[in-house]
């Protein structure tokens, strides 16, 4: 008709696909987006879980450091304020005993001395009491450390075989014994300057943790971790007093050669 619009033709529209492999493959296309998303969600919490774990184990490790060094640096600060007796004083609290037999009472008494300690520490924690038992542990080998320090000083007194220098010179010396578990060479230098520098402390470290391991029964409730804290000292005393002995009988000195005859007084500086 003239005048009028013509009529517009509408754009045609494909239908929607209700079935057929097309409209398989959109619904399979739409979750595979969903699923990627997904996967980066639980990685990037995975990758957090896993980072916060290895903080907290970094955490945990420098702590567990700096508890060994307070420890070693505790022992190191007490050893010169340990009371050892020279030879002398030990022969006349002893007459009539040689030296293997006046070692044998030293050892006696030490692994006695050990056995309390380590039963103290045991009845203390027959209702365990988690926070404290680390300190718990640490007063207990504080405790053993210097019952053997005494031990392992006397000792080289007994075979003739006093460590030189100061007090406090000595005192690192039968450290550094007590954490190689082995007698001193007392005529060899480097061995008595290599107790006074960081690889003693390094050691002194080492026998801490180890003795922090093995005394961990003596925390078992109900009495039992006394006994076994008991035992276990005692026989680990004796076990380090069979080695120290062993090495100082190869060098031992007779008392008849020693100045004065008996070993004289030990010097305070």
């Amino acid at each position: 008709m003239a005048g009028s619009t013509p009529f517009r033709k509408r754009r045609s529209r494909q239908p929607e696909l209700t079935t057929g492999p097309g409209r398989d493959a959109a619904r399979q296309d739409a979750p595979a987006s969903g699923d990627t998303a997904g996967t980066h969600v639980e990685r990037g919490r995975t990758a957090s879980l896993a980072a916060a774990v290895g903080r907290g184990a970094a955490k945990g490790g420098r702590g567990a450091r700096a508890g060994l060094t307070a420890l070693a640096d505790r022992i190191i600060a007490n050893a010169p304020r340990i009371p050892v007796r020279d030879l002398a004083t030990l022969r006349a609290q002893f007459p009539g005993l040689g030296p293997e037999e006046l070692a044998d009472k030293l050892v006696a008494g030490a692994a006695h001395g050990t056995s309390t300690v380590g039963a103290g520490v045991g009845a203390a924690a027959m209702l365990p009491v988690p926070p404290a038992m680390p300190a718990e542990l640490a007063a207990e080998i504080a405790g053993v450390a210097a019952v053997e320090f005494k031990l392992i000083a006397e000792l080289h007194e007994v075979y003739g075989l006093r460590a030189p220098g100061t007090l406090s010179q000595r005192s690192l010396a039968y450290l550094a014994a007590w954490a190689d578990e082995r007698g001193i060479d007392v005529t060899a230098p480097t061995t008595v300057n290599a107790a006074l520098g960081l690889q003693m402390r390094r050691e002194l470290r080492q026998q801490i943790l180890k003795r922090t391991f093995r005394n961990l029964p003596s925390l078992t409730p109900f009495m039992i971790g006394a006994t076994v804290g008991a035992v276990m000292n005692r026989r680990d005393t004796r076990r380090l007093a069979a080695k120290v002995r062993k090495d100082l009988r190869a060098r031992q000195v007779p008392w008849e050669a020693l100045p004065g005859g008996s070993g004289g007084p030990l010097p305070l500086a």
